[in-house]
């Protein structure tokens, strides 16, 4: 059952994070920035950070062809899909009109 977490916050206006639980009981959590430029980092848990979520480590990243050698505005879009991450599995909770769960 996939849950959808969106901050409200000025310096993330446009990411999204994702969460979805496989069969087995893991958690996948993908960040969308769903405006141009569209990309999605799929993170995992940092467990070896304070609070064993900490910024994630990047499992896979997919960012279109055009992208190809701006390696600059890549690096910045993927340091703030970390931070969202970070703000977003933080200690505060989502109000409930942020967090969506659907049934598969």
């Amino acid at each position: 059952m996939p849950k959808i977490v969106t901050l409200r916050r000025m310096e993330f206006p446009h990411f999204v994070r994702v969460e979805r639980e496989s069969v087995n009981g893991s958690a996948s959590h993908f960040v969308l920035h769903t405006h141009d430029p569209k990309m999605l980092v799929e993170l995992a848990p940092d467990t070896q950070a304070p609070d064993k979520m900490g910024q994630g480590v990047i499992k896979r990243i997919a960012v279109p062809n055009s992208w190809a050698g701006n390696y600059s505005q890549y690096a910045k879009m993927v340091a703030k899909a970390q931070a969202f991450f970070k703000a977003s599995c933080g200690g505060e909770s989502a109000a409930k009109d942020e967090v969506r769960r659907f049934q598969q």
